[in-house]
């Protein structure tokens, strides 16, 4: 299996970076552009400078630009070929394109009313550490607002859906990209993530408070919110 060494993980995403939209809808049945609205309403954007982590081609970004609020938004993704994808799709939006790491962001404490990360943070080589950042960039009360692949908690659901993933999704993956290792390293990712009350945990000792995680679709999907403490 794929390390989440950085150098690796960003070769990986810049193999498949023309086919990473369709891999997302493939990996979500199609219901990732509702869970992305869904994220964005949760996060509730008002006017202030917003972040989106581990953007890959700025499908949140776009969608916290176009929330109807006067907001700027800033796109960090360790990929280089994943961002110009972005820059292209968002042509006209007040989105800047930033090629960082998640783990060492290079932006001043504080700066952020707001961020998000789409199906990013089980790729972080420490999530704790990358979480400590997300953590220091914010403003004092501000929100981070997560999606993330989970694991089914109905047994026959999860079932269906690991055999898709670690059997389908692989073989229409290669088809369609001719990458190989990628497409078995993401259902590998999904499958050894923590999830729930262990999840929480990460999070609270990452120095977040009032953390809440939401099921979506049969909970092949969680939407994770947390707080910066106000003080």
């Amino acid at each position: 299996m794929l390390s989440k060494n950085a150098k690796e993980i960003e070769r990986l995403f810049s193999a498949i970076a023309p086919t990473y939209d369709l891999l997302n809808s493939l990996l979500s049945f199609g219901v990732d552009r509702r869970w992305r609205k869904k994220a964005v309403k949760t996060l509730a954007p008002n006017s202030g400078l917003y972040l989106d982590v581990a953007a890959g081609t700025g499908g949140m970004a776009a969608e916290i630009f176009n929330s109807g609020k006067d907001v700027r938004v800033i796109a960090a993704d360790l990929s280089h070929e994943m961002l110009k994808i972005g820059i292209r799709k968002s042509a006209g939006m007040k989105i800047s394109y930033h090629r960082v790491d998640a783990l060492a962001l290079s932006f001043r404490g504080g700066s952020f009313n707001g961020v998000t990360c789409a199906f990013g943070i089980r790729n972080f080589s420490n999530l704790k550490a990358g979480l400590k950042e997300i953590l220091r960039v914010l403003k004092p009360g501000g929100s981070v607002v997560i999606l993330e692949f989970s694991k089914p908690a109905n047994a026959v659901v999860r079932g269906i859906y690991f055999l898709y993933f670690t059997r389908v999704l692989p073989f229409i993956g290669r088809m369609v990209s001719g990458h190989d290792s990628a497409y078995s390293y993401l259902p590998e990712s999904v499958r050894t993530f923590p999830d729930g009350r262990v999840l929480k945990r990460i999070f609270m000792d990452a120095g977040f408070d009032d953390v809440t995680t939401a099921p979506l679709t049969f909970g092949i999907c969680s939407l994770i919110r947390a707080r910066k403490p106000a003080a």
